[in-house]
């Protein structure tokens, strides 16, 4: 790709151009709403074939054969938008499939099949497809939302927890006072609270299960003191 200069602009017509540039990157930051930071791409980028193109075309229903079209690219980049993923380009990414693979989970979690039914609430935390909701008895009460678990050496602990503390503002003193918002504890120190760093990156969390600060705050509300949490599946290697 070549980059050309910009053309000789006056000072006063430089302001607003830094302004709307630091924005951007503050924004980055801070984590910009999904649908803003969607929407910045406005083109797809045609004829390059990401690294889960044909994982991607399985999971949104395309013509699977690992070649982006037009219209592949055109389709992707509608639900990167939909699904508030940075940025919006049409490129079958990491992020791309991880969400393709929440988004049919939607349909069809797992009630059941995956996660028992109990009378009482329950958080289902699926190591192997990376996400989790809540069910009480067959109703899902907490729709299915992505999410990350420890990596190697640091896993989240399987089987059945019930939630024993929850404290809103949670700073970790472990690691570098980062913070774990909403943060609702079920084993030990493990706990699902929110995350403010890119969940589809990286190896995974020190046990915890991160979320997305949005539905970890969604979540704070869902669960209560002693509600059940069912850790099951094996987290696959990234």
């Amino acid at each position: 790709m070549f980059v050309t200069s910009p053309p000789a602009l006056r000072p006063s017509l430089w302001a607003p151009l830094a302004l709307t540039v630091a924005g951007g990157a503050l924004a980055t930051v801070l984590g910009a709403a999904p649908a803003q930071a969607a929407e910045a791409p406005k083109r797809c980028v045609v004829d390059v074939a990401g690294p889960y193109q044909k994982e991607v075309e399985r999971l949104l229903r395309l013509r699977v054969d690992g070649h982006q079209s037009s219209a592949e690219c055109a389709a992707i980049q509608a639900f990167q938008r939909r699904e508030g993923i940075s940025p919006a380009n049409g490129y079958a990414s990491g992020a791309t499939r991880y969400m393709a693979v929440v988004a049919q989970a939607r349909k069809k979690p797992g009630v059941g099949s995956r996660c028992p039914v109990r009378k009482r609430r329950v958080a289902c935390v699926d190591l192997t497809r990376q996400l989790m909701w809540v069910q009480k008895g067959r109703k899902i009460t907490y729709g299915v939302v992505p999410i990350r678990t420890g990596r190697p050496g640091k896993e989240t602990r399987r089987g059945w927890h019930q939630v024993f503390r929850k404290k809103k503002n949670e700073i970790s003193t472990l690691y570098d006072n980062t913070p774990m918002p909403h943060s609702q504890y079920f084993s030990g120190g493990q706990a699902l609270h929110g995350s403010y760093s890119n969940l589809f990156s990286g190896p995974g969390s020190a046990g915890c299960i991160n979320l997305r600060p949005k539905d970890a705050a969604r979540l704070w509300r869902a669960l209560g003191v002693w509600d059940y949490v069912y850790v099951f599946g094996r987290k696959p290697l990234r």
